[in-house]
């Protein structure tokens, strides 16, 4: 039974929900759930239906929900102060700790940070970045930002250009002219299913720079890429990908952008990405794992040569013209502080390796012998199903039979979470970092269960 109708009317009524079916939501013809409370891996809605969480909100509750440690943090940082600006080389105690602890955990060659607030308006700074540092190199014609088709960097005017899924671009205009898109390293996707890992690889290195030198490498500014592709898909890069790739932008002067809002800060199991598959990135973007979510905050990480540049404008050219109001803010400081102890103290990086290799063993264990399942894949605590009506003939269920729909309602039916990924019949997982063997066999038996609910008619 419902415990609060007039709460139901003014979500239909009054909220506006991202990514969201607006006209089913305010008819009453979609579910939704109102959360309450949460603990651990679970959370647990207003009808007091408890689920496992296995996707971390949106890949973000790194530590896992009900951490009173960051709680006591956000609650002793508000009474203290609550909010000052970072403007003007203004800081807070939490701001500047939070700083150099994020440069600790990032690759030794990158030891400053400028604070945002997610991960959008992150990417949207590291762009302005690229743009202002080849404005004082005297190349104001290198622009143009080389994203990968089913990336994701964000839901903004650059970071929804950047974001090479079509959901983000349809009816929005997108994406703007700056942005150029390459091949994604999705081998499971590849062209020609003859093709072996290395030489898809080289198909994707040979297309990067067939895009260079239709584009100019004069126009091109950076590459933004994440270090294995998140939203769209969950899909770990091919072997030797990463190596076949830096040594093109390298020769082309090309800037390096590691987007790492999902994989920094354990989820890999190495407390980087950048770190885990060998990058050299020239700024890396910070978010989810940053606070847990505990409180928004986000961050742009830059090399020191980056750095160097950035000093060498404003002597020339005076005070960096950026800046957002939050930048920095002292609450989600204290939460992003609070977080990374708690993420070295409780071994997370450890166990995200651990047990998320249990979790991937156990899926393909139990799937993978399902006549509809084509792919199994992941790294770290991250995984994904991908699912075809003929995985031998390699033929895709129709979009609208929803089939991965279908499948995510009957977990969460059966007391699971996890995310149908745009653009294909994919199940995502991404847990809290804590999860533990026993949680991971919960996340697969009900998987099993709800995919064999759903095609055991097909």
């Amino acid at each position: 039974m419902l415990t609060n109708d007039q709460l139901t009317q003014w979500d239909r009524e009054n909220f506006l929900h991202p990514s969201t079916h607006f006209g089913q939501h305010g008819r009453g013809e979609s579910a939704s759930r109102i959360v309450t409370t949460a603990e651990g891996v679970y959370i647990q809605d207003r009808e007091g239906k408890r689920l496992l969480d296995a996707f971390a909100g949106l890949y973000c509750v790194n530590v896992g929900y009900g951490r009173k440690e960051i709680a006591e943090a956000i609650a002793a940082q508000a009474h203290e102060l609550a909010y000052y600006h970072a403007y003007v080389g203004h800081g807070t105690e939490a701001s500047i700790t939070l700083a150099h602890m994020v440069a600790e955990r990032a690759p030794a060659h990158m030891n400053r940070v400028y604070f945002g607030l997610g991960g959008s308006d992150a990417n949207e700074t590291n762009v302005k970045l690229v743009w202002y540092v080849n404005n004082v190199r005297g190349q104001p014609e290198k622009r143009k930002i080389i994203s990968r088709w089913r990336g994701y960097h964000g839901s903004g005017l650059i970071t929804g250009s950047l974001t090479g899924l079509t959901p983000f671009h349809a009816k929005f205009g997108l994406p703007m002219a700056e942005v150029v898109h390459t091949e994604a390293p999705y081998y499971f996707r590849r062209p020609d299913p003859a093709m072996s890992e290395a030489q898809f690889v080289a198909h994707c290195a040979a297309e990067l720079e067939a895009l260079i030198e239709r584009e100019g490498a004069d126009t091109i500014g950076a590459f933004i890429g994440e270090p294995l592709l998140g939203t769209g898909g969950i899909v770990p890069p091919p072997a030797g990908y990463w190596e076949a790739i830096q040594p093109i932008l390298k020769k082309h002067d090309i800037l390096l952008i590691v987007d790492e809002v999902v994989t920094g800060f354990g989820r890999l199991g190495t407390m980087m990405g950048s770190t885990h598959y060998g990058l050299t990135p020239d700024i890396i973007t910070i978010a989810k794992g940053l606070t847990s979510a505990y409180a928004p905050l986000s961050g742009s990480i830059v090399s020191d040569d980056l750095y160097k540049t950035l000093e060498e404008g404003t002597d020339k050219f005076g005070p960096f013209g950026h800046g957002w109001t939050y930048s920095a803010h002292p609450i989600g400081a204290a939460a992003g502080v609070a977080n990374l102890k708690l993420v070295d103290s409780l071994g997370l990086v450890q166990n995200a390796g651990d047990t998320g290799a249990y979790l991937g063993q156990a899926m393909r264990a139990a799937l993978k012998d399902h006549r509809f399942i084509g792919d199994i894949r992941g790294e770290g605590m991250l995984a994904a199903v991908e699912l075809q009506r003929d995985p031998g003939a390699r033929a895709d269920f129709d979009p609208a039979e929803k089939v991965t729909a279908r499948i995510v309602g009957e977990m969460a039916q059966r007391g699971v979470i996890a995310r149908a990924m745009p653009q294909g019949e994919i199940i995502g997982f991404a847990p809290p970092l804590c999860l533990t063997r026993a949680e991971a066999d919960i996340i697969v038996d009900v998987t099993r269960e709800a995919i064999d609910a759903v095609t055991g008619q097909m």
